[in-house]
């Protein structure tokens, strides 16, 4: 939206990630097949600079960065809850939700 960085392309596979996995949700639900995505914000990994994480965390309602543990809880619920699907689950400290 007011991105000072470019954004178009991550936001359309985002959305086309989303809309695929609500429709691949209707057509195999029938198959007893549930389909639901995850949604992350930023999380630490090796692969992020631990110097950077204070400006990433102002990115989050919640004022800080993603664990991995925070995405593992996330993916075990959607295994548990048998009765959801086409759902996109948003592991992102409250970003999806404004700022």
């Amino acid at each position: 939206a007011d991105s000072t960085r470019p954004s178009a392309l991550p936001a359309l596979t985002k959305g086309g990630l989303v809309a695929a996995s609500r429709s691949l949700a209707i057509e195999y639900a029938s198959r007893g097949v549930r389909v639901n995505a995850v949604s992350l914000g930023v999380i630490k990994t090796p692969g992020h600079d631990p110097a950077s994480y204070d400006g990433l965390e102002a990115l989050h309602p919640l004022g800080r960065v993603g664990e991995i543990t925070d995405v593992v809880d996330a993916i075990l619920y959607l295994e548990r809850a048998t009765f959801v699907t086409g759902e996109t689950l948003h592991v992102d400290g409250g970003q999806a939700a404004g700022r």
